[in-house]
């Protein structure tokens, strides 16, 4: 029994070997046939861009020889000064005394007014809810703390900053309630619909 287990156990062993033994000419011989076609390739590359002239590289100096239009991204240059008062403009220059025309105060443009508005005191008592949550905080652990306490017993610094941030947006919240207020007296004297505010 014992002679049969050790008999199993060598033909395990020298198939396992001569198959790993395959495997790695397998690999060797893919090895060295793959580095002769990257050769190969790299040889035809060269032998193609032969004939090729390399590419121009511009520098400074060649910028003064380039003919043509340039395509430059930034600001526009400045708008000729308008014409004195009683002088037709120019044949070549668009009429500058034309002004831009006034947006048309339909529904569409009361909506997004409303929906900007709202947004702008959304976002502001969002963050009003924080910064009293951060303020109810930090006095739950200034008093927790002796020693934070001991030290800043006068000053209180950080939470009279808090408490300063809270008032600065409570104005903006109020601010913000102001000018939808406002925005609601402007639909009504347009002469726009009460829905146009929601």
């Amino acid at each position: 029994m014992l002679t049969h287990r050790i008999w199993h156990l060598a033909a395990g062993v020298v198939l396992a070997s001569s198959l790993c033994a395959t495997l790695a000419h397998g690999q060797a011989a893919s090895a060295s046939q793959q580095e002769t076609s990257l050769g190969d390739a790299a040889r035809k590359a060269r032998e193609q861009n032969k004939g090729r002239q390399p590419a121009k590289v511009f520098t400074n100096e060649d910028i003064g020889d380039i003919k043509g239009t340039v395509s430059v991204v930034g600001t526009q240059p400045p708008s000729p000064a308008p014409a004195a008062p009683g002088t037709a403009p120019a044949a070549g220059t668009p009429a500058a005394a034309a002004p831009k025309p006034t947006p048309v105060k339909d529904e569409a443009y009361w909506r997004a007014q409303f929906a900007d508005a709202r947004k702008r005191m959304a976002d502001d008592a969002k963050e009003l809810d924080v910064l009293q949550r951060e303020y109810n905080l930090k006095e739950q652990q200034f008093y927790s703390n002796p020693n934070v306490a001991m030290r800043e017993q006068y000053s209180r610094s950080d939470l009279n900053k808090t408490r300063d941030d809270i008032n600065a947006k409570k104005a903006d919240v109020e601010k913000d309630q102001q000018a939808i207020a406002n925005l609601e007296d402007q639909l009504r004297q347009a002469g726009g619909e009460p829905g146009w505010a929601r």
